[in-house]
């Protein structure tokens, strides 16, 4: 997640400055071995640093002369590194070779003991991504064919989607080669999410080609209608889910730039196998689908959309009172803005969890200020201390001594506390890695430093979520906005119309509210990168319902009144947006429930949710809108030619 950071963010220059500076990298591990004395302890201190990956261990001999019995010294200074002949190393693990270090470590020291931090987050997460978005496709396939076969009249024209759109996502997964590298949430999320917006454009030409075989004998000619008739729908469909993707790219957070343009990708690369590949195959084995003809299996709907019009007026009501609250609660929802924390189901979650319930929390920090000035240098460290939620502060000052010049002794005595021209300073505090207080805390280390010196430099995990919530949150804004004005313009354009647009964008961010409004009521804390991505992905994805229904009911509103065109719509519509709902939803749930990163979990269920919301949105309050909205749409759309005649 570091890595997806802007260059100028405050902690990736003190880290860089860092690096530049210190020999000694910042720990990013925890390592707790129990049943050990201090001798043993040494040993395994030893084994740690012979690990290839392991860069630099810390442990109690680094802070005290352990040739003197430990009761001698500060409990304070002993017990974060061991207590009950339980042994803590704090450790750094080279970038890169998070996977295999860990793994080394596990072998080394055995179910019983337990490894926590930041490089093993990273670790699990490079690991199940692959797995875990094998498990949900998995899942995921058969579901989707048992939905498609419910929608279709042929038991293998499902087979005809799932390849067009199939190939396009292993397609788009092979150009990943020329990026280089992608996010873990990319890996996890973007291939199911592709087959899943864009499976739509395959069942749009597919049922306008079914349709067109009963009155043209021609199979070709059946086919160039279809395509001809079924083109603007599924190119105003590919083009909302296509910007909306690419307001993703916009954001100084760069795992939405590499999210967004991975599914720019797979937009495109769908959109051209379902207008080129598909028509192709299905022309080549049409013969197949004729032969594995099975009667409807799914009710028909006729006679629904009486129904629903009859609590036209009851449903705008339940809307405009829902509205409000959930724009204002989803405003107030409490944000998480790292990984999370992993499941205790996971080895990585239960380690994280014996760790803290032995030694507390611990989240540490490193502050550089300007070399010089040794009394200086004592007086932060004191007010350091006296801070809130810091337990320690590890410094020359007071772990040396400020009364012995650093250049009376030798270099690997000095080397962890002074560069050539900066001080490092390690505070250990009691917080989270995120949250008010550890935020609160970064904002207090850097005023009291700031107090002494011109310049100073933070970093440390808690940090780093410090810059990414503060990056995020500056994202937020202009990518939502970027989101709703790139798909205006293409509403405008598809319908010719200026109150179209706004109807449609009302009733999609509606069910976006409603759906972001959930954790606030329930209580539940959200993975910030999930609400923002689901925020754009939700309105892109989502859209494509209220296009295929507003532009079925703006055809027949040219040949009969507006109540009748809706209910009518609501009869020919309502079981393709269900379809298209139901898998969007399917892969949503399914993600949530395959996956242990917090982060795909989390878009996950947004996703299933918003989908569900989005469909009741578009056939409860939408046909709701465009009735009593009709004569104003007529006024303000291009050409409407609405039919003029009386009765419903």
């Amino acid at each position: 997640m570091v890595d997806y950071l802007p260059d100028d963010a405050p902690s990736i220059q003190a880290m860089d400055l860092m690096e530049d500076e210190f020999d000694e990298p910042i720990a990013n591990a925890r390592v707790m071995v129990r049943d050990v004395s201090i001798t043993e302890s040494l040993a395994y201190k030893e084994r740690l640093e012979a690990i290839d990956g392991v860069t630099g261990v810390t442990w109690l001999d680094d802070v005290i002369d352990l040739k003197k019995p430990i009761e001698m010294a500060d409990p304070d200074t002993v017990e974060p590194y061991y207590q009950d002949e339980t042994a803590l190393f704090s450790l750094n693990i080279r970038e890169g070779d998070e996977v295999a270090t860990t793994d080394q470590i596990y072998d080394l020291i055995g179910e019983e003991n337990a490894i926590s931090g930041e490089a093993v987050d990273t670790a699990t997460s490079q690991k199940m991504a692959g797995q875990e978005s094998l498990n949900a496709a998995a899942l995921l396939v058969p579901i989707i064919i048992i939905i498609l076969i419910l929608s279709t009249t042929s038991w293998i024209e499902p087979l005809f989607f799932l390849t067009a759109i199939g190939i396009s996502v292993l397609i788009n997964l092979g150009t990943n080669i020329f990026i280089g590298e992608i996010s873990f949430v990319t890996q996890s999320v973007a291939p199911i999410l592709q087959l899943a917006v864009s499976l739509d454009y395959a069942i749009f030409l597919l049922h306008s080609f079914s349709d067109y075989r009963k009155r043209v004998s021609d199979p070709n000619e059946a086919m160039r209608r279809a395509i001809k008739q079924s083109f603007p729908a599924i190119a105003a469909s590919a083009s909302t889910t296509f910007f909306g993707f690419i307001a993703l790219s916009f954001m100084n957070f760069g795992i939405g730039a590499d999210l967004g343009f991975n599914l720019v990708k797979g937009i495109v690369l769908s959109f051209i196998s379902v207008v080129v590949f598909l028509p192709a195959l299905t022309l080549m084995f049409y013969k197949w689908i004729d032969r594995t003809q099975h009667k409807p299996l799914f009710p028909s709907l006729e006679n629904i959309g009486k129904r629903v019009m009859q609590f036209r007026i009851p449903n705008l009501i339940l809307l405009l009172l829902l509205i409000v609250p959930a724009f204002l609660a989803q405003s107030q929802t409490s944000f998480i803005y790292g990984v999370g924390e992993q499941p205790e189901t996971t080895r990585a979650g239960a380690d994280a969890a014996a760790i803290q319930e032995e030694f507390g929390k611990n989240t540490s920090m490193i502050l550089l200020v300007p070399k010089g000035g040794m009394g200086k240098e004592e007086e932060l460290v004191q007010h350091l201390e006296e801070l809130p939620h810091v337990s320690s502060v590890i410094s020359y000052v007071n772990t040396v001594s400020s009364a012995i010049p650093p250049d009376y002794l030798e270099e690997s005595a000095t080397e962890p506390f002074y560069s050539k021209n900066y001080t490092r300073i390690t505070l250990n505090t009691e917080t989270d890695s995120e949250g008010d207080e550890a935020f609160s805390l970064i904002d207090e280390v850097r005023d009291t430093a700031e107090s002494y010196y011109d310049e100073v430099h933070l970093l440390g995990e808690s940090v780093t979520l410090y810059d990414i919530k503060n990056t995020v949150e500056q994202d937020n804004t202009v990518v939502n906005l970027l989101t709703i004005i790139m798909i205006a313009i293409v509403l405008v354009i598809t319908f010719r119309s200026i109150s179209i647009p706004i109807v449609l964008l009302l009733t999609i961010q509606s069910a976006v509210w409603l759906n972001l409004s959930v954790p606030y009521f329930t209580d539940s804390s959200l993975v910030y990168v999930g609400y923002l991505i689901i925020s754009t992905v939700q309105l892109a994805a989502t859209v494509d319902y209220g296009i295929l229904f507003t532009e079925n009911d703006r055809n027949l509103r040219q040949e009969m009144p507006a109540m009748k065109a809706i209910k009518k719509t609501i009869d020919d519509k309502m079981f393709a947006i269900l379809i298209s709902a139901s898998i969007l939803s399917s892969v949503g749930f399914i993600l949530s429930f395959t996956s242990t990163n917090p982060i795909v979990s989390s878009i996950g269920l947004l996703l299933g949710r918003g989908a569900l919301l989005a469909f009741v949105m578009v056939v409860f309050a939408l046909p709701a809108m465009l009735v009593v909205f009709d004569r104003v749409i007529e006024k303000t759309t291009l050409r409407a030619n609405f039919y003029k005649g009386k009765g419903e």
